[in-house]
């Protein structure tokens, strides 16, 4: 059995990492494949009992949610994840919910593995960068062979079994530059929902690697799925960033981590017990302590750890403060703050984020609005195609762009109009 913690704790998540950073592909832009954490190849049985345990004790209920992350966690094996359910049985109160989330490439997703997660209802996000092309260039296994036709093929068989997986883009300088052709090719997968994650790293200079988008390229690629997708799909399938932004605008509170006003609730369990303040901060100076020595819900509680989620408010600067977009993105996910320079605490992604804010939330606020008296999807998109379309009347391709940026049409959003 067991305790309590001491401290009754709020709502968190984990990310648990069963064989920490292995992976059976080499993506050139994985930020966690690099620093392989020393420990088991797998989690031990034992640690994973403590884990699950502990967790379920710490939550306060009636769900609880598991998400199982990597590197690759389906290298676990499927017998694993068998042993996980059992557990979670195991220690689970009565009236209580499990909800086991497989963050996967897809790879080795074969019938067996599907009909495992269909009949234990497990959700699952899978990674696929849009085309083909954008696709391989950087999802490659360790000979160097391109992954895009597996990660596809496993989308297809998940569908086959009655799961439809999230669709999880990176967006990379190759996706920012085609925006609608990505956007496109994971739409008509059907899974309905779509998210986009940025990728941002740095050299050792402290400098953006160049598989970084810019932030520019960044706004532009978001403006231009938005425009696509608020056009054409409102209703039928979600992107992530949109739904979060319309749930704000909508008196709602975020439900990202990286769009909250304070983080520190979503903590990583490595499969040596190990527990870290983020997925991204990794590293001794953020090791919170064990799951086999402590209270899991006693660390995400620890002082230390509140005093990392709270450094995330603290930390802004002045310019941030100032921001009008400043409720909507409080600042981003802290790994992406410039570290020096005259806007030292500003999100890199800032000014792609404020682009995108700016150019997203008029529509989005109608698409709110019209929501709440009752007009359905379909009928939002049509007034909002007639107001694109009043939008170019008497336009031509020589004549200013009516964005506003001062460019003729034709070099502007002339291939953009509906």
């Amino acid at each position: 059995m067991v305790a309590m913690p001491a401290t009754p704790v709020r709502a968190f998540s984990v990310m648990a990492k069963p064989v920490g950073s292995a992976c059976n592909l080499d993506c050139s832009y994985c930020y966690y494949l690099a620093t392989p954490r020393p420990g088991p190849p797998r989690m031990p049985d034992e640690v994973l009992e403590r884990f699950i345990a502990t967790y379920i004790a710490s939550s306060p209920g009636p769900e609880v949610s598991f998400v199982w992350h990597g590197g690759e966690p389906t290298l676990a094996g499927l017998d694993f994840y068998r042993r996980v359910v059992e557990l979670q049985a195991r220690y689970l109160p009565a009236g209580w919910a499990v909800w086991n989330n497989l963050q996967t490439n897809g790879v080795i997703l074969d019938d067996e593995w599907c009909a495992f997660l269909k009949a234990n209802r497990f959700d699952v996000g899978l990674s696929i960068d849009g085309t083909r092309w954008c696709h391989d260039l950087y999802r490659v296994d360790a000979r160097g062979h391109p992954s895009y036709q597996a990660a596809a093929a496993a989308v297809r068989r998940l569908q086959a079994h009655g799961i439809q997986p999230d669709l999880l883009c990176t967006v990379t300088p190759t996706t920012a530059a085609e925006p609608r052709a990505v956007y496109r090719a994971l739409r008509d997968f059907g899974t309905g929902w779509i998210q986009f994650i940025p990728i941002h790293r740095r050299g050792a200079d402290g400098r953006p690697t160049a598989d970084s988008v810019g932030p520019e390229d960044y706004g532009d690629f978001l403006c231009a799925v938005f425009d696509d997708w608020v056009l054409h799909d409102l209703g039928h399938l979600e992107v992530q960033l949109f739904a979060e932004t319309a749930r704000m605008l909508a008196g709602g509170g975020p439900g990202l981590c990286w769009l909250a006003p304070v983080c520190g609730q979503a903590v990583v369990v490595e499969a040596d017990g190990a527990v870290y303040s983020c997925d991204h901060y990794v590293n001794e100076s953020h090791r919170l302590g064990e799951v086999t020595g402590a209270d899991l819900g006693d660390l995400v509680n620890s002082a230390t750890q509140q005093r990392f989620g709270e450094l995330k408010r603290t930390q802004l600067p002045g310019k941030c403060l100032a921001c009008p977009w400043l409720d909507l993105c409080n600042g981003g996910c802290p790994k992406d703050r410039l570290v020096s320079g005259p806007d030292a605490g500003v999100n890199h992604l800032c000014p792609g984020l404020t682009k995108f804010f700016a150019h997203a939330t008029p529509r989005l606020g109608q698409v709110v609005s019209r929501t709440k008296r009752g007009e359905k999807p379909d009928a939002i998109m049509a007034a909002l195609r007639a107001e694109a379309q009043t939008t170019w009347q008497g336009v031509g391709r020589n004549d200013p762009c009516p964005c506003g940026s001062g460019l003729k049409a034709k070099r502007c959003c002339w291939a953009k109009r509906e």
